[in-house]
């Protein structure tokens, strides 16, 4: 497979890396708008299948410039989701296959944000479908951990575990801490604003799709392998649009383990106004709060080295087994941000995230998935994922959880 990554920060240097150890890889294109950084995520994996080029990831041209240069069978999205459309509407228009990790954005709804949905998490995207199903080529949205491996271990609870699904929520913890930060995010600050600081979603199979306050409903998650107890809300994320889609279930909802501090201080930011993108005058300058803050905050791609604890991806699931007794199950992937240091060189969160695309295009590479239009991951089997997570270094679990309160 030839693949063009746009992006090179902390997941397009890490799918870099990994795909360096692929053979199922003939060639790779590393494109960023800033070429020495797609050269140095180039540099570091030595390998004459790897090569980098600039792209501006806002121009749709340029995009598609850069996509008829390089040939690729698959386009990967490794930037923030600001990005996803001028991306995948040049995949679109050239006929390349496409994939991300995270989907178009969502715009709340005008009157009544906090109970209305107004514009979902990958709409957009979906809405183009049929063009997509009529060009003959194929968007898999959605493919980073979560979303991605959080929505297979949904996939396989269905297939595999149970026959009635209450409950499910996907649930993200960790113990990670940074030497020298109060407040360093280990993911793009442009995203963690974008899914916390929105109106969450939430599925009813009743009600459909509903939004709620930011921060709402917290409870504390014993999270595994160390992890500990940790304070959890309801947040924004494509599980909720993806996951009714295809799997049978009562109530999806995305929980993550933020903690009370990391709330404080995203309340403080949007009170402020540093969340806004509209760009404001400073002077002779234009700037968005949310880009000052950015170049404010410590790259997550280069806080490896300063970084400890773990990380937790993982989908809790309550209903009835195959025997129609109550069960309730965690099923989850934990990284060690000391093992993925030192075996990779790259931090916890982004090589967690970087696996899974990689997973994807291997098995759609030997024909195991068969994608076709736009799908997400709970399209295809989960079993031939799951198989593979082992042999990219990685691991999954299932923890039988308490099962209170599950009537029959």
């Amino acid at each position: 497979m030839k693949a063009l990554v746009i992006g090179a920060g902390g997941v397009g240097s890490a799918i870099a890396n990994i795909a360096s150890r692929r053979p199922f890889i003939t060639s790779m294109v590393v494109a960023d708008r800033t070429l020495s950084r797609a050269q140095d995520a180039v540099t570091k994996v030595n390998d004459p299948r790897f090569s980098a080029e600039e792209v501006d990831a806002s121009d749709v041209n340029d995009i598609r410039a850069l996509i008829r240069k390089a040939a690729p069978d698959i386009v990967v999205n490794a930037v923030d989701p600001r990005f996803v459309m001028p991306i995948f509407l040049a995949c679109e228009e050239e006929k390349v296959n496409y994939m991300d990790m995270a989907m178009s954005l969502s715009k709340p709804h005008p009157e009544d944000p906090f109970n209305k949905p107004g514009i979902k998490l990958g709409d957009e995207q979906f809405a183009r479908a049929e063009n997509w199903i009529k060009n003959g080529n194929y968007a898999v949205v959605g493919m980073g951990i979560e979303p991605g491996m959080s929505d297979i271990f949904a996939r396989y609870a269905e297939d595999e575990l149970f026959s009635r699904i209450d409950y499910l929520a996907v649930m993200d913890g960790s113990n990670l801490t940074v030497d020298g930060y109060d407040f360093a995010p280990s993911f793009s600050i442009w995203t963690t604003i974008e899914e916390c600081l929105n109106p969450p979603l939430i599925w009813d199979a009743d009600r459909g799709w509903y939004t709620t306050e930011p921060f709402s409903e917290l409870e504390t998650f014993d999270f595994p392998d160390g992890i500990g107890p940790v304070e959890c809300v309801n947040v924004e994320h494509e599980e909720a649009v993806l996951i009714p889609m295809k799997v049978k279930a009562k109530e999806v909802r995305f929980k993550y383990g933020l903690g009370a501090q990391f709330i404080e201080t995203l309340k403080t930011i949007h009170t402020l106004g540093m969340d806004k993108k509209e760009k404001v005058k400073v002077g002779n300058v234009e700037i968005s709060p949310r880009d000052l803050l950015a170049s404010i905050l410590p790259d997550p791609a280069t806080i490896g080295n300063l970084m400890h604890g773990k990380t937790c991806a993982g989908t809790l699931v309550k209903g009835l087994d195959k025997a129609g007794k109550p069960k309730s199950v965690y099923i989850y992937n934990v990284v060690d941000n000391e093992w993925s240091m030192k075996n990779y060189g790259n931090q916890a969160v982004v090589w967690q995230t970087a696996i899974n695309p990689l997973i994807a295009m291997e098995l759609i590479a030997n024909g195991t998935w068969k994608p076709a239009g736009v799908s997400g991951p709970e399209w295809f089997p989960a079993q031939p994922f799951l198989d593979l997570i082992q042999e990219y270094g990685s691991s999954w679990h299932i923890r039988e959880e308490s099962t209170e309160g599950i009537t029959i």
